[in-house]
């Protein structure tokens, strides 16, 4: 990944129905998506140019925008063809495609009925989340203190940028004490997600993974469900306790930016990846790159 900072870099950003030089893509300190985290935003992936699941991830923006009560002044097929238009004028290949929607300026409290609702949409080039070699190999996570809410306290069915704060407080954590990621369990203790991507277990050659009811019911994870279930591999969407872990024998987690990646550990207990979860990341990649599949293959 570039190190050059994110306010600093060259190209153009789509902002409030048209394009702007990426410095100038700006909002006031007194916005209150930035004070009371009224924003919603998504995460995309291009490959090789094409943008993958684009309208289900711009329909969930607009299902996140409602569950925090405003409207998005555009449509999903405006952002759609935004999207494309990014990615095409930076003259992007493989990026990364961030649509953010939060509430302005115009007033600032918790009442926010009078704010404008602004959109932006952003690309740039960007590679592996993990570390290439891990993600057949595995990545180390730890196991978060922080827990997902409970959906009485939390709009747990959007994508909200508030949601995210606990996810970089344990993934900080977990980095500095030499983890890839973390587990996060839910406010009843059960296995719920990583900091930003689903997770699979493996027992006896099925999937078992957590049923999304107080987190994301992810993009990825879904795409791999139905890739799963095409092998002929059984699917099972369960409550899965911590003191299950040591009964599987593989896990890997799913993600727009992780995509499909292996885990070695969780904590205290090992995993080693075997052949589902390495024909689960072979059959996402050639589902996200189809022409090089073709080509491979022809």
């Amino acid at each position: 990944m570039s190190s050059i900072p994110y306010d600093q870099r060259e190209g153009v950003i789509w902002m409030n129905g048209e394009m702007v030089e990426w410095p100038d893509a700006k909002l006031h300190v007194l916005s209150h998506g930035l004070h009371y985290a009224s924003a919603v935003f998504e995460g995309i992936r291009a490959y090789g140019g094409q943008i993958f699941e684009l309208t289900q991830h711009n329909e969930r923006l607009h299902e996140s925008a409602a569950v925090l009560g405003f409207e998005i002044p555009y449509s999903v097929a405006e952002i759609d063809k935004a999207c494309e238009a990014v990615v095409a004028q930076n003259g992007l290949v493989e990026a990364y495609i961030r649509p953010i929607a939060w509430r302005g300026s115009e007033m600032m409290g918790v009442s926010a009925q009078e704010t404008r609702i602004n959109l932006a949409i952003a690309a740039w080039d960007w590679g592996k989340y993990f570390d290439p070699e891990a993600q057949l190999k595995g990545i180390r996570m730890a196991i978060a203190d922080y827990r997902r809410p409970d959906p009485r306290t939390a709009p747990t069915k959007s994508k909200a940028a508030g949601l995210y704060m606990i996810c970089t407080i344990e993934k900080h954590k977990a980095e500095a004490a030499g983890y890839a990621d973390a587990l996060m369990l839910d406010w009843r203790g059960q296995v719920a997600e990583a900091t930003g991507a689903n997770i699979f277990l493996i027992k006896d050659g099925a999937l078992h993974t957590p049923t999304p009811d107080c987190f994301l019911d992810g993009i990825t994870r879904r795409s791999v469900m139905e890739l799963a279930k095409k092998r002929g591999y059984e699917v099972v969407e369960r409550a899965i306790m911590p003191d299950e872990l040591d009964d599987f024998s593989e896990c890997f987690i799913t993600g727009t930016a992780a995509e499909v990646t292996a885990v070695a550990e969780i904590g205290p207990h090992k995993f080693t990846p075997g052949t589902i979860t390495e024909t689960l990341v072979k059959d996402y990649s050639a589902l996200i790159r189809p022409a090089e599949s073709v080509a491979a293959t022809g």
